[in-house]
């Protein structure tokens, strides 16, 4: 990069200078503790990054309404939920269908059907009610915690760097720093899969850089940071509360289900190519959009 446009990258280096700092409180309490805090440690994990962005923006006399609260067209939103269904689905049945991991967990049923009082349902009906009341209803749940990191993430860092970079370089770079971000806890933590760590790492890793694809393409494209909210929402809530509890461990099944196995994120990569070779509409759209209405901001 050229020193003439040094200066236009000091709110990015500022923004993660400050999500460093916020986030290494939560890290200490997660790791030393050995505790989540009642899931409290983790949220305020996740809303560190939100809170960087919001004060990065405040530094350099941006108003937080520059972060993209708009809501954009509703089709850009309704695909954000889907999407994430799509790739969970599509990886889950390749497991399934290869013995990888089993359909379906018995315990796991069993537990929702005393949870939620329904003794008298088959197991044929349990799973596809709680398929849908946890679509629904706990999206808003997800929403909570996952609008922490993309006031960040896709509300500050993606637009930011869609100022200077390309399309592929903005994903890249931003699912690099968004996987690092998690280490930390996945190396020193209890977030992982249970594999040896660098086979957790390689996935994750794979897995981020590949998702990051879709959220940048759809955060570029709808000018919104709710389709980032969405769809780190509808990821978290299909693969870590749907999908992987209803799977049965066959012996090995942690190696391939989840974030930490090997085959979400080669699913995902598929996706990442089918938004990259998407890149095409992003021209002469959002980027110039965010470049020239961040740069209104800062007058």
């Amino acid at each position: 990069m050229s020193s003439n446009q040094a200066p236009g990258i000091r709110p990015i280096l500022t923004y993660l200078g400050i999500t460093l700092a916020l986030s290494s409180i939560f890290y200490c309490l997660i790791i030393f503790t050995k505790q989540g805090g009642f899931g409290l440690y983790v949220t305020g994990l996740m809303w560190c990054p939100g809170a960087a962005g919001m004060i990065t923006a405040r530094i350099y006399g941006r108003t937080i309404a520059s972060l993209g609260w708009e809501w954009g067209m509703w089709k850009y939103q309704l695909w954000s939920y889907l999407v994430p269904i799509l790739y969970a689905l599509a990886a889950y049945l390749i497991i399934w269908v290869a013995g990888w991991g089993g359909f379906y967990n018995h315990e796991f049923v069993k537990g929702l059907s005393e949870s939620f009082g329904w003794g008298g349902l088959s197991d044929a009906l349990i799973i596809p009610f709680y398929f849908v009341l946890a679509g629904i209803y706990g999206m808003a749940q997800s929403m909570a915690t996952a609008l922490g990191e993309e006031i960040g993430w896709r509300g500050f860092l993606v637009p930011e760097l869609a100022k200077h970079l390309s399309y592929t370089k903005t994903a890249l770079l931003s699912g690099v720093i968004w996987a690092m971000w998690h280490f930390p806890i996945l190396i020193f933590g209890d977030y992982n899969g249970g594999t040896p760590i660098w086979y957790s790492l390689s996935c994750f890793l794979v897995l981020v850089l590949g998702i990051s694809f879709v959220f940048a393409w759809f955060r570029l494209r709808s000018g919104s940071l709710w389709t980032g909210v969405i769809l780190h929402a509808s990821h978290n809530l299909f693969v870590q509360r749907i999908f992987t509890p209803l799977t049965s461990d066959t012996g090995n099944t942690k190696y391939f289900i989840d974030e930490f196995g090997i085959v979400l994120p080669v699913v995902c990569l598929f996706f990442a190519l089918y938004f990259w070779r998407r890149r095409g509409e992003l021209k002469n759209n959002s980027i110039i959009y965010f470049a020239s209405s961040s740069f209104e901001h800062e007058k």
